[in-house]
């Protein structure tokens, strides 16, 4: 703590400096065991679809060349570059994608994936799941 003493004509101030208070107990952030991820909440759930070779050396809605084997998907309205893990909610199984393209076209569906993502999820002889998308990680600032 530091005092200053100011002295006007008859008046004598005192302006004290300190550290603001310790947040109570109250205020203070949960305590997260440093192992322990956040949950990831669902950003949405519905209909996803593949879609493949026929767009194959096309350019995606962010410029890119549409790579069928690549692990991407389209989306109306996440950022470019954002980080999406889709889970096939028929078999449970999960592949991250990167957002490079707009859609679906089709009404009633939440994305397409392109055909390396189906695969991982297993849905390439169905071509529509119901499926999980959860956020993993924002586009990156340019």
């Amino acid at each position: 703590m530091r005092a200053i003493l100011h002295m006007t004509v008859g008046v004598t101030f005192i302006l004290v400096a300190c550290a603001p208070p310790e947040p109570s107990r109250r205020d203070a952030a949960p305590a997260v065991a440093k192992d322990s991820q956040p949950r990831i909440p669902a950003i949405e759930r519905g209909r996803v679809s593949l879609y493949g070779h026929e767009f194959a050396g096309r350019t995606t809605a962010n410029g890119e060349i549409f790579d069928p084997e690549a692990l991407t998907m389209a989306h109306r309205s996440l950022p470019f570059g954002t980080r999406v893990r889709v889970t096939n909610l028929e078999n449970q199984r999960s592949v991250e994608v990167v957002v490079n393209d707009r859609g679906p076209a089709i009404r009633g569906r939440i994305a397409d994936l392109s055909l390396g993502a189906a695969r991982r999820l297993g849905m390439v002889a169905d071509g529509v799941v119901d499926a999980q998308l959860e956020i993993v990680a924002p586009a990156k600032a340019r």
